[in-house]
């Protein structure tokens, strides 16, 4: 089984660490052309680079645009105005009490982490099926059904990729274009570590293990025992991305060690 992206256009929402930068880079090495998006031209401009200099012969490019305002999204559609390969994967987290939530972090949770994605659906779809062919991805979380007491915010928007991506799939119905969700676990990246650093200081654990002991604490429920690696989230987008998964829609995919404790999602 060979997974070749030769000939697509792939643009990754959030893409200059993390989760994202990794479903950039696996979709490079599948021969695809990737468009990263980020806030920041310096992190845009690294993370072109480190795709660059990992995947010889990279088609790569990038496109500065706050994706979490609709001002953003327009500065991205008007610099690349088709895909046929979209990956919502844009999303913040943070851990803070349902009390302590006031409206405006709920609707900027929501903006970021769902109408972002609805907004490129909404631009890129329609190229897609003019095409015959497409591939819609959204980077949900096992938050978004088994919802955190600590992240409610978050596990509620996660829910909502979840809704967003089956109902277009079905919506789509008979265009060539899947439209599927993905639900990571604990993964190790940036912005755990980030989290984790009081406890980090506390423990002496290097990053990894202190985040292999979050899971085991946190998510007692993970057949793992460890946090996830980018590269194991990027490959199931790869697969999905390409022309091997066309009979898989309207999925939720977990890729998330087994965190949820069921045999469907």
């Amino acid at each position: 089984m060979k997974i070749d992206l030769s000939g697509k256009l792939a643009v990754v929402s959030g893409s200059t660490a993390g989760i994202g930068l990794g479903i950039g880079k696996a979709l490079a090495l599948s021969g695809a052309t990737v468009v990263i998006v980020g806030r920041a031209a310096g992190k845009v401009d690294d993370a072109v680079a480190s795709i660059t200099a990992q995947v010889p012969g990279a088609q790569v490019r990038g496109v500065v645009a706050d994706l979490a305002t609709a001002e953003g999204a327009r500065q991205l559609f008007a610099a690349e105005p088709r895909a046929d390969i979209l990956v919502n994967n844009l999303g913040i987290f943070n851990e803070v009490d349902f009390f302590d939530t006031p409206d405006e972090e709920w609707a900027r949770f929501y903006e970021v982490n769902v109408i972002s994605g609805v907004r490129l659906a909404r631009q890129y779809v329609d190229g897609m099926v003019a095409s015959q062919w497409g591939r819609v991805i959204f980077v949900s979380s096992e938050s978004g059904v088994a919802i955190p007491a600590n992240m409610i915010n978050y596990g509620t928007t996660k829910a909502a990729n979840l809704a967003v991506s089956h109902g277009l799939a079905k919506r789509l119905s008979g265009t060539g274009v899947t439209v599927n969700a993905i639900l990571p676990g604990p993964t190790f990246t940036d912005g755990v570590e980030e989290m984790l650093k009081d406890a980090i200081a506390q423990s002496g654990r290097t990053a990894q293990d202190e985040a292999d002991h979050f899971v085991r604490r946190a998510r007692p429920s993970s057949i793992i025992q460890r946090a996830a690696h980018v590269d194991e989230v990027a490959n199931l987008v790869a697969y999905l991305a390409s022309p091997l998964s066309s009979a898989t829609t309207g999925a939720a995919l977990r890729v998330d060690g087994g965190v949820v404790d069921s045999m469907a999602i």
